[in-house]
This record gives C-alpha cells, sequence and structure tokens, in this order.
C-alpha cells in the first residue's frame, strides 16, 4: 500500500464517517494500518495532510498507531 492509498482510505473512512465518529475513525485508520506506515517509514503528518484532514488531528493517528500494540479488530 503505498502512501497515496494509506491518505485515499483515511480520507474516505473520515469523511464517511457520521460528525461524531470520524476521530474514532482516525484511531481505527491507525490501528488498521500501523504496520503498513511503521514497516514502510511514511510520515504521518504527509497521510494527514494528503487526505484533506486538519493536521491537528495528527496526534489522534498516533494514538491509533500506538493502541495498534494492544488492540484487535473484530
Amino acid at each position: 500500500m503505498t502512501l497515496k492509498d494509506l491518505s485515499i482510505t483515511l480520507s474516505d473512512m473520515y469523511f464517511n464517517a457520521p460528525p461524531k465518529d470520524r476521530v474514532t475513525m482516525i484511531h481505527l485508520f491507525g490501528i488498521k494500518y500501523a504496520n503498513v506506515i511503521l514497516d514502510n517509514g511514511y510520515s504521518r503528518k504527509e497521510i494527514i495532510e494528503k487526505a484533506n484532514i486538519k493536521i491537528s488531528y495528527l496526534t489522534e493517528l498516533n494514538k491509533g498507531i500506538r493502541l495498534a500494540n494492544y488492540v484487535i479488530l473484530k
């Protein structure tokens, strides 16, 4: 998965979620794609920017990536 693919996926998850679930979708994205992001050394900031999401949500993406060590998706 490329950085562009990740950005598109994050954008879709964020903008297609109900407004109250948008931050949750950023966390879920981080959990789901943590290995891809980390293994390829992709810039988290660049993913957020290319997804057209406020840069302040970088913190939420980082939380999701950290949670990936502790969470199993249903």
